[in-house]
């Protein structure tokens, strides 16, 4: 199973490193299922684009801030 993490993460990297972000926070709450990541602590978003996924993309102006998932378990 380590094995097969580390081989995911090596393949988001590029992805990550698309966005730019120095820091990457992970908050996965498992009773709602819902994975939260966050490119700046604190996000102060001021507009949230909800596309037809169940992804939430959190906003500051045009800048994406953080992400929402919801359904985690189910993806």
């Amino acid at each position: 199973m380590e094995t097969t993490v580390v081989k995911d993460i090596f393949n988001a990297l590029p992805f990550i490193k698309k966005l730019g972000s120095k820091h990457i926070w992970f908050d996965f709450d498992e009773e709602a299922d819902v994975l939260y990541i966050s490119f700046e602590r604190p996000q102060h978003a001021t507009d949230t684009d909800i596309l037809p996924d169940g992804i939430l993309l959190r906003l500051r102006g045009k800048k994406v801030v953080g992400v929402t998932i919801t359904n985690v378990s189910k993806r």
